[in-house]
């Protein structure tokens, strides 16, 4: 990217980036080093920066909750059978404070944990656990709580994990957990009770960056992998819009063609789009100044509405369904 970019300013040219790409890690509120870099790097040049959603919407992967005192909150994941490796991350306000419990499937409990640098370690069962407290950032007011989870021999004890806890100071008082995504967890690996929004993957959570979901275009519905934003803590409402992300019929390394399902295939649709209205507008001197958030706001303007949403934006679809025709400006 800082290639791409770099490039475009040194030959004075408009550039579209794709962003086919995402992970679990982070608090998924836009304030993660990568996502960082992309919000500054926006402003550079004359770029448009689009990025998937991710396909973790309906894996069960994020639940979350909101501390209160006098209020013990438990979070239950269950564990399938055969996971070498398992990690659980934790994100909270850093003026919250409570003591967190962690108990196995047979019963047996360690805790409270204490909060220092470096890791701590544990053993419950057949598992072995190191968890670690981070800080704030530069970048960012979050604190991470991170579970890791190391079998003794093969795979990490299954069953009914628990994580609890018990507040001790509340300023703001939500929290977020999440598991690992990009299909390294077996189907039996979960939050029993999850959070559909908020499962966006990292950087889509970007604010400066246009955040593409998916929706299946022969029955103009939401695809429910797609990941979902949320609009009241994210830095900024996600995901703009949504592109056709269902059997996608596309070309296939090595040649000839093949279908492919994914907010990756939806988020090109929007990349293109976005490097038509630069054309439009930079290259062929319409709007020398169609580039970036701009370019998001007319793509947000012209996006269509999907049948069974009342209220746009919202964490499924956005804006709506992207529409280069509706997107170009009157002028």
């Amino acid at each position: 990217m800082d290639y791409a970019v770099r490039q475009a300013i040194a030959l004075g040219m408009p550039l579209a980036l794709n962003l086919s790409f995402g992970n679990n890690y982070g608090s998924h509120r836009g304030d993660t080093l990568l996502e960082t870099y992309l919000s500054s790097v926006a402003n550079l040049g004359k770029n448009c920066i689009c990025v998937g959603m991710g396909n973790n919407g309906a894996d069960g992967l994020h639940t979350s909750g909101q501390l209160q005192m006098g209020r013990t909150e438990v979070v239950e994941v269950a564990v399938g059978d055969y996971e070498p490796s398992l990690n659980i991350q934790l994100w909270k306000n850093y003026a919250d404070q409570a003591d967190i419990y962690l108990t196995h499937p047979d019963g047996s409990m360690v805790g409270p944990l204490y909060e220092e640098l470096g890791p701590q370690r544990y053993r419950l069962g057949g598992t072995h656990l190191l968890i670690y407290y981070g800080k704030p950032s530069p970048y960012s007011a979050s604190q991470e709580i991170y579970f890791d989870f190391i079998p003794r021999e093969s795979y990490v004890d299954s069953g009914i994990w628990t994580i609890t806890l018990r507040p001790q100071k509340v300023v703001d008082g939500q929290f977020n957990l999440w598991l690992p995504g990009g299909g390294v967890l077996g189907s039996g690996t979960r939050f029993y009770f999850q959070t559909p929004n908020a499962t966006l993957t990292i950087p889509s959570a970007a604010a400066r960056v246009i955040s593409v979901g998916a929706y299946n275009s022969r029955l103009l519905s939401y695809a429910e992998f797609s990941g979902r934003g949320f609009l009241q803590t994210a830095v900024a409402p996600k995901p703009d819009l949504v592109a056709p992300g269902v059997n996608i019929h596309t070309t296939q390394a090595g040649g000839g063609y093949t279908t492919v399902t994914g907010t990756s295939f939806a988020t090109p649709f929007v990349t293109g789009a976005a490097a038509l209205l630069m054309e439009w507008g930079i290259v062929r001197g319409n709007d020398p100044f169609l580039y970036g958030e701009k370019v998001k706001a007319y793509l947000r303007r012209g996006a269509k509405p999907l049948p069974g949403f009342e209220e746009f934006p919202n964490p499924q679809v956005g804006y709506g369904a992207l529409c280069l025709r509706e997107s170009l400006p009157d002028y």
